[in-house]
């Protein structure tokens, strides 16, 4: 049945309450589990309460979408608490970057993967989202570049391989650890996974000085 909107107040907790209802669909379930008729029956209204808030599914997944990155963006921001050295800060980054995707894998492959072959955020979205989280990135390899702790006229063009490289080497370690393990395969703990990523980002930091 139709949950009664009158307010801003009501339309908003309306929108949370069908925002967390999908969240937990696409933990629990996965992506293709968000259909509009779950995610109404999860927060105990109807589909014309989806329509209300979001527009529709499209606009439900963007939300999704926009969400992840907030998270993604808080963690990341919370590893960087007491860096002040900038390759200690891109290293802080990489963690927090690690830690989010491992804790939600079904959230991550949403933001970055296709797991939904309809679904396709805007340039525009993809470009806001990504730049809250790549900024930090960006920051801290220019205050390397200015502190001579890296070589590069393009801090930009450098923190971008950085963070391929977070991706990379934190998406390969997703994908084996939501599989069956592979017997004597060195990645094969949480804390080796860790030293990987350490290994690689240093790798690359050595190369750009």
């Amino acid at each position: 049945m139709p949950r009664a909107v009158s307010t801003p107040k009501e339309l908003g907790a309306l929108r949370q309450d069908l925002l967390d209802a999908a969240m937990r669909i696409l933990r629990d379930q996965g992506a293709p589990d968000l259909t509009l008729r779950r995610v109404a029956d999860a927060a105990a209204t109807s589909t014309m309460g989806i329509y209300t808030c979001f527009g529709g599914r499209a606009g439900l997944l963007e939300a999704i979408y926009e969400h992840g990155f907030r998270l993604l963006h808080e963690a990341m921001t919370t590893s960087l608490n007491g860096h002040t050295d900038p390759l200690a800060r891109i290293m802080a980054v990489a963690y927090g970057y690690r830690r989010f995707a491992l804790t939600d894998p079904a959230l991550y492959a949403l933001m970055f993967e296709r797991p939904l072959p309809d679904f396709d955020p805007s340039p525009e979205q993809r470009n806001d989202a990504l730049r809250r989280c790549f900024g930090l990135l960006i920051e801290a390899t220019t205050a390397a570049i200015r502190a001579g702790l890296i070589r590069s006229s393009n801090p930009e063009r450098s923190a971008y391989l950085v963070w391929t490289t977070i991706h990379g080497l934190v998406s390969i370690e997703l994908t084996c650890s939501l599989r069956t393990p592979l017997p004597g395969w060195f990645l094969n703990s949480r804390e080796e996974g860790e030293r990987i990523l350490t290994d690689g980002i240093q790798a690359l930091l050595t190369g750009l000085t």
